[in-house]
Parts: structure tokens; sequence; C-alpha cells
């Protein structure tokens, strides 16, 4: 590959123009399509962070991350992103309810011990509504519940990357606080940003006796795709995590039936047939149907 990735390059450069002009002008001039841009924009900014987060668009680490220093999404710090995605990188784990970070199962022995409101949460939390609703929240209270143990148990990587959030949250909040767009109206576009984002995650790994299993293609190339940056062809990713997101429908679409065969035929033929299917219903238990402790 060459050594700067330009169309990486252009697209990180051009999503925060997009943003800054969506919280100055757009918001002076219309503020409920400022928050929807906004939104869009912060989706896409982190699906860009995910691609420093594998090595673009420089050779250089640190000149990648430089680039997505600034938190829009306000809540999750970038290091415990990185350090959180690169464990789930290991297949052998997915879906485990303890050892993958983003795994959304429970063990069956957890499950049972929670009050009856917080089960009523997470079986709605596994609906496609709920996802967009409550997921965001309720990935950043286990999320933060489960660095602050680490913490407190003295891990001082989990702490050093929540010191780091602090300058970076505290650039995008002066930004705000100058700019036409008032601190409510981008809280919301943060939330819209995440909740976005949590369709992508919503189906993207399932429960399977086999790790080749448990990662799914969905052959959208709309909007949603490009706001993930193909990685709805999310088992062409994680059988090449190093591969940009602009050869990512090349690579799959020329070996369609390799991948299909891979995966078991884990396959959704676009975003609309996911809403179709799971909107209104839980496409999975909150307990892993296959996990033994």
């Amino acid at each position: 590959m060459s050594r700067i990735e330009w169309p990486t390059l252009a697209l990180v450069l051009g999503c925060l123009c997009v943003w800054a002009v969506a919280t100055t002008w757009l918001a002076a001039f219309y503020l409920p399509l400022a928050v929807i841009v906004t939104a869009l924009s912060i989706a896409l900014f982190c699906s860009l962070q995910h691609e420093v987060i594998h090595g673009h668009p420089f050779r250089n680490q640190r000149a990648n991350e430089a680039l997505v220093f600034p938190t829009l999404c306000l809540v999750i710090p970038y290091q415990r992103f990185r350090d959180t995605h690169l464990a789930h990188h290991t297949d052998s784990l997915l879906t485990d309810p303890y050892d993958d970070p983003e795994s959304n199962y429970l063990d069956g022995s957890d499950w049972e011990t929670l009050p009856p409101l917080v089960q009523m949460i997470l079986r709605a939390n596994n609906t496609l509504l709920g996802r967009l609703i409550l997921g965001p929240i309720v990935a950043q209270i286990a999320f933060m519940r489960d660095d602050w143990q680490q913490i407190r148990a003295g891990n001082r990587h989990v702490l050093k990357g929540w010191l780091w959030h602090l300058p970076s949250v505290s650039l995008v909040l002066a930004w705000v606080w100058v700019a036409d767009m008032p601190i409510w109206a981008y809280l919301i576009s943060a939330y819209l940003g995440l909740s976005i984002l949590k369709i992508r995650t919503f189906l993207e790994h399932q429960a399977h006796a086999r790790a080749r299993g448990r990662t799914v293609i969905i052959e959208d190339r709309g909007l949603l795709a490009f706001l993930f940056l193909n990685n709805n062809l999310h088992v062409v990713h994680h059988m090449h995590p190093n591969v940009p997101w602009y050869r990512l429908p090349q690579l799959y679409f020329s070996n369609r039936a390799r991948y299909l065969e891979r995966n078991g035929g884990y396959l959704y033929r676009s975003y609309a047939e996911v809403f179709r299917r799971y909107f209104w219903r839980a496409k999975d238990p909150v307990a892993h149907p296959l996990w033994r402790r």
C-alpha cells in the first residue's frame, strides 16, 4: 500500500469540516437540520477512528491518532476504544461474555441474578428499536463500570486512557461553547451519532459453536454502509483487519462464495432487511445460549 491512503485522509478532513459547518453556520440557519448533520458526522468520525486503530491512513500510528484526537462523541476515550477493540479481534473469543469486550451477551448465571427491571431493559435493548433508544446509555454504563473496576484494581493503563480523554473532549466542548449550536443540542447529536452506530453492532456477531460462524455479512451499499465505512462486510474485516475501508467491497464481491462459506451463510441483503426483521423483536437472548461457565 502507498505511504498515505488519500481516500481516508480526505474523508477525515472532510468529516471534520462538515462537523464544523454543522455546529456553526448550519446551526445558526436551522438547528434541527444541524443536529442531524452533526450526528451523522459524529457517527462517521467514530468509524474513522476505527480505521485509525487498524493503522490508516499513515504508516506512522502517532500521526494517525493525532488526526482523530478530538472526541466528537464525548463519552468514549479513543485509547480505551482502541485497546478494547483490538482485544475484540481475537476471533476465538468472539461473543464470550467475559473475554470479548464488545460482546452483547451475558453469562446465564449472571443474567439470572439481575433484578427484573434490569432484565426488562436488557430484553428491550436486544430489539433494534431498543438498541437505538437505550443502546448508547446501556453500553456506556457497562463500559464505564468495567473500566472503573479496573482502575480501582490498580490498572494504570486504563486510567491513562481516561486521563488522555480529558483534553480531547475539552477541545470539542470548547469549540461547541463558542459555536452557534447550543450545548444541549450537541448532546442530542452525540447521542444520535452513537445510536446510529448501534445499528452496525446490533447483529454483527452471533453465538455460534465455531468462531468462523460468528461474524456477519450485510450486503448493503447505501448511506449506512458509508457511515460504517463498509464494516457491514464484517467477516471480511475480521479476516483482513489491515485492509482499508474502500477496498473491502471489491475484496468481498470478487470472492463472495468464499466469505459466505467461511461464515456459514450468516448473511443479510441490506439494513432494510435487518430493520424489517428485528425492529420490534429481539434477534438474540441476553444470556449467551451456548455459554457454559
